[in-house]
């Protein structure tokens, strides 16, 4: 698809495709967009699925690929799914970062020779201020977890989620991650969103529309603009930003993402600069 590429070359809308693996997690965090926890439904994108879209998405232009959650590596079939989506395009897999078990480091061993890069979030360098948001011992498991994987060739990106301030110790925080193998070139720093479960908390900062670049994601509930757009209260899916209900084929959710794109005004752009 021409046009697709042309947006892309101009900034207008991401090269990249999200895939929403699943929605329950092992961690029940404040500010999650997805309402994701032990309880929450499975909901989930099965890998023979995401692996005929992503191979329609090269097709149609796109360039590289994303995978969330709630948490992906609760899917047991998940990095031999990375590896197979890597061998089609570079990929970030954003994960919790605390189910790390020598087993499944045995497992994510060889994305060490993949276009694969592992994005953990890590919120303060205080352990206490961390788990506060995330959940117990979230900070220990992933301060172990981090320089394993980093000693195995990995490549790991540090995602800190700030509520509108950047923390008091930010600081403290990158000598920590630079401690841990990981540069400030691979340091992610982004506000909370007022979607999902931080509405409930009173955390973030709005974000519609308006605010978000349009990125392609897709759930096994449909297609939305944003990854920060798939979210849910409880099992109450958010639809506002939801394009399709169709996900396959994949060209259908992608000319619905492109005839919004043409009906913003001249000069609108992704306030918030989230990607």
């Amino acid at each position: 698809m021409s046009e697709l590429a042309g947006l892309i070359d101009q900034g207008t809308v991401a090269p990249r495709l999200w895939f929403y693996t699943n929605y329950h997690c092992n961690l029940t965090c404040r500010y999650c967009l997805t309402g994701s926890s032990p309880k929450a439904r499975r909901r989930v994108l099965e890998p023979h699925r995401i692996l005929a879209l992503a191979d329609e998405a090269i097709g149609l232009g796109f360039r590289c690929f994303g995978v969330s959650g709630g948490e992906p590596f609760l899917n047991p079939w998940l990095p031999r799914l990375a590896r197979e989506l890597a061998r089609r395009a570079p990929l970030v897999l954003l994960t919790n970062g605390t189910l790390f078990t020598p087993r499944l480091l045995r497992e994510v061993e060889p994305l060490a020779d993949a276009d694969v890069e592992l994005q953990i979030s890590l919120d303060s360098a205080d352990a206490i201020e961390n788990d506060d948001m995330r959940g117990p011992e979230n900070f220990a498991k992933v301060v172990e977890a981090i320089p394993q994987l980093v000693e195995r060739g990995i490549t790991v990106r540090v995602a800190t989620t700030i509520d509108k301030e950047l923390p008091h110790d930010m600081n403290r925080l990158c000598e920590l991650h630079r401690s841990l193998g990981v540069d400030d070139d691979h340091h992610i720093v982004r506000p909370i969103v007022h979607r999902g479960r931080a509405t409930e908390h009173s955390l973030g900062i709005p974000a519609g529309l308006p605010q978000l670049f349009p990125e392609l994601t897709v759930t096994a509930d449909g297609a939305f603009w944003s990854p920060f757009g798939a979210t849910a209260r409880g099992d109450a899916l958010d639809t506002e930003l939801l394009l399709t209900r169709q996900i396959e084929p994949l060209v259908r959710p992608l000319e619905a993402l492109l005839g919004q794109v043409r009906g913003l005004p001249p000069g609108t752009d992704a306030d918030l600069g989230i990607r």
